[in-house]
């Protein structure tokens, strides 16, 4: 009989992270992000003493075309207050239609450029400021009106202040995420060798910055061939590597935004020797293990946005490359995870259970690992958690069962049966033909599992399946091998449909 293969899973789709990024500050993963904080300091000087400008009124919002004008002229004439002219056109920039009319207005955008290269660093600063909030609008023609400064802000990226190169490189990614243009324009004046200097910061908030610029590029439509191959061919994998594995040490923030680029890199690239090289396996292994040992301590807040993209390209990195981890510690650290954030962060629990499945595809180790360190009453109580979780674990009792007659008998010493029949009568038929293929197994292997099967009215469960065009062909060979009688010579020549 024809055993069905081990299955191996890549984990690229959007929809368990939503979660996720609902919860990320700012939405960090999927929009662009705004980085506003209007404090008597940063308006005035680090004793506050200029007061915060006004916000515009209701009958300014109404005539925006005018306003906006108005504060452009007096930024243009270098009157005496033209930084609180600059302030109040910051503020005004906030609204999404007068960004759209100021983009328009002849002269504006080169004005703002002028003033963000100015040798003022305050006028510099708010300018900044300005081009940022631009930045964030959703309107691509916004983005494209920024297009004769992004050189500017690649130049600045060296900048004087931690909050100034903090600036341009949210305003760069906030340009990248919405224009195409804005790519093909900063991939050939040299973004990502300069993403590469700047990942060498000694600053956390730089390196964040860095994280948030790089995600978003390798995100684009156009990565695959444009951007990937130049991110591999430079310095930056093996930074991102260190400061993913650093991340409770260093920085959370980081860590996070760099274990996402690398789940872009690992899931839409080829291959990934480069990464391999560096020794990616081992250290995303050894660092699981680290954010297993936090967890009944003290876990920092937000480690589980951290852990999601860690387990996904580890999971990746052994569905695509089929090297093995032969450390039965990562199978125990998995199943720490699963209880620590399965109730609050349910999509963590099919990150799990992706990567436990990858790990017992095909190795033989790790499948009897799991039964000698009696983890197997836990991965059982999974099966009724979701759909997914029921494939999922019956995925990983197939690639259990499927390594032969001792390990079927030590599944079958856990009340697998039992647990199985009620699957049977589910209208899933993912799950229905992955509980069809585990028990193929358990009757080839095991026959008595088969006349355990009948005594507990599992051909009842069988039989109306029979009539189920996609599943009655296995259902009727599965009755075939329930039917006889013990001890005679087992159906091994009859091949059972296999699940797709």
């Amino acid at each position: 009989m024809a055993l069905p293969q081990p299955i191996h899973a890549v984990v690229t789709g959007p929809d368990p992270i939503a979660a996720l990024r609902k919860a990320r500050r700012e939405e960090q993963l999927v929009s662009k992000r705004l980085l506003r904080e209007d404090s008597p300091a940063e308006e005035g000087g680090q004793d506050g003493a200029d007061a915060v400008p006004d916000p515009l009124s209701e009958d300014e919002v109404k005539n925006m075309t005018f306003s906006v004008l108005e504060l452009l002229r007096a930024v243009q004439r270098g009157s005496e207050d033209r930084k609180g002219s600059l302030s109040r056109l910051r503020r005004a920039l906030q609204n999404e239609e007068t960004q759209q009319k100021f983009v328009r207005l002849e002269g504006s955008v080169r004005t703002l450029t002028g003033l963000f290269t100015s040798s003022l660093a305050d006028m510099q600063l708010e300018a900044a400021r300005c081009l940022h909030e631009l930045s964030h609008s959703s309107d691509p023609t916004v983005a494209e009106a920024c297009l004769p400064v992004t050189s500017y802000l690649l130049t600045y990226l060296s900048g004087h202040s931690v909050e100034f190169t903090e600036l341009c490189l949210y305003t760069l990614g906030n340009l990248v995420v919405e224009s195409e243009a804005v790519r093909k324009r900063l991939l050939p004046q040299g973004i990502i060798p300069v993403l590469a200097s700047c990942i060498q910061s000694p600053h956390e908030a730089v390196l964040e910055g860095v994280g948030y610029v790089l995600s978003q590029l390798l995100q684009a439509k156009e990565s695959p061939v444009e951007i990937i191959p130049q991110v591999l061919d430079s310095a930056l994998p093996q930074h991102m590597l260190r400061l993913v594995c650093s991340g409770l040490k260093s920085g959370l923030g980081a860590a996070v935004e760099f274990a996402w680029c690398l789940h872009y890199i690992i899931c839409r690239h080829k291959s990934n020797t480069v990464l391999l090289a560096l020794g990616a396996v081992p250290a995303l292994t050894s660092l699981l293990l680290d954010l297993a040992s936090e967890i009944p301590q003290d876990a920092p807040e937000g480690l589980e946005l951290l852990v999601c993209p860690v387990l996904r390209c580890l999971s990746n990195l052994l569905a695509e490359t089929g090297c093995q981890v032969r450390d039965e510690r990562l199978l125990i650290a998995l199943f720490l995870l699963l209880q620590c954030f399965l109730q609050q962060h349910p999509f963590l629990g099919q990150e799990c259970l992706w990567l436990l499945n990858n790990l017992t595809a095909d190795d033989p180790f790790l499948c009897s690992a799991l039964l000698s360190l009696d983890l197997l009453p836990a991965l059982l109580q999974l099966l009724p958690c979701s759909q997914m979780a029921t494939v999922l674990v019956l995925t990983m009792l197939c690639n259990i069962a499927e390594k032969g007659p001792f390990l079927c008998q030590r599944l079958l010493q856990q009340p697998v049966l039992p647990l199985l029949l009620p699957i049977l009568t589910q209208p899933d038929p993912e799950a229905l033909g992955q509980c069809l293929e585990l028990l193929h197994l358990l009757f080839l292997h095991c026959p008595q599992a088969a006349a355990d099967f009948t005594r507990r009215g599992g051909n009842q469960a069988l039989e109306q399946h029979q009539s189920t065009p996609e599943l009655q062909e296995r259902a009727q060979a599965l009755l075939h091998m329930v039917r006889q009688p013990l001890g005679a010579p087992s159906p091994c020549h009859t091949t059972l449909p296999a699940f797709s």
